[in-house]
């Protein structure tokens, strides 16, 4: 069983206790290994000669590698992206920006303070309302890419008022994304709704302007 212990510690299952530690479980492990002998003052010929020979030791050693595996808590499994969220990172569509002067384009700029993700989504509208184009550049993780690449393919061909109901929890289920991602789709949304505030702000100038004249 000492072997087993120290075959899953060699291969990553958990990382070796700090020398001080190990220090510290030394007189319990003296006690668990040889219950007959108890610890002896520190410094002490008898406790060195009990550390010094090879077997003892390497059994001490175990003891106490075992006792500190059941007080720390299980590795975790690496957390890998979802095939979905590769694919958009590694291929991301509508990657580019508009002209912020044209009148018939509108730019959400939204960023995450917490994990420093910043996302520019830009739409293009004509006289009809409907998005045209949509394009995106983002500064962020492999999910806020996803989300930004998704969102810019949903909103392409609808009008303003369907593109505002693209919500994040719908971006977050076609990627797959963890709770602890949820902020990226999150992301995308107020971009979005950003975007098309900026574009019927423009209108609604452009509108006023035309009346006053």
């Amino acid at each position: 069983r000492g072997g087993d212990t120290a075959r899953v510690i060699q291969r990553g299952g958990c990382s070796a206790p700090p020398r001080s530690h190990l220090r510290r479980l030394s007189a319990r492990a003296c006690a668990s290994v040889c219950p007959a002998r108890r610890p002896t003052p520190r410094g002490s010929r008898q406790r060195r000669a009990f550390f010094f020979s090879p077997a003892r030791r390497h059994a001490a050693h175990v003891v106490m590698l075992r006792h500190f595996l059941r007080r720390s808590p299980p590795a975790r499994a690496a957390r890998a992206y979802h095939q979905k969220v590769v694919d958009h990172y590694e291929n991301p569509r509508n990657v580019g920006s508009f002209d912020r002067e044209d009148p018939n384009v509108g730019t959400g700029l939204v960023g995450a303070p917490a994990c420093g993700d910043v996302m520019k989504l830009q739409i293009k509208v004509d006289d009809d309302g409907e998005i045209v184009d949509s394009c995106f550049k983002t500064f962020g993780c492999g999910s806020a890419i996803a989300s930004s690449s998704v969102a810019t393919e949903w909103i392409k061909g609808k009008s303003v008022e369907e593109a505002s109901g693209v919500k994040n929890s719908d971006i977050a289920k076609e990627l797959k994304l963890p709770p602890v991602k949820l902020h990226c789709s999150m992301l995308a949304e107020d971009a979005i709704k950003a975007a098309i505030a900026d574009v019927k702000q423009k209108k609604a100038e452009r509108e006023a302007k035309e009346a006053a004249e």
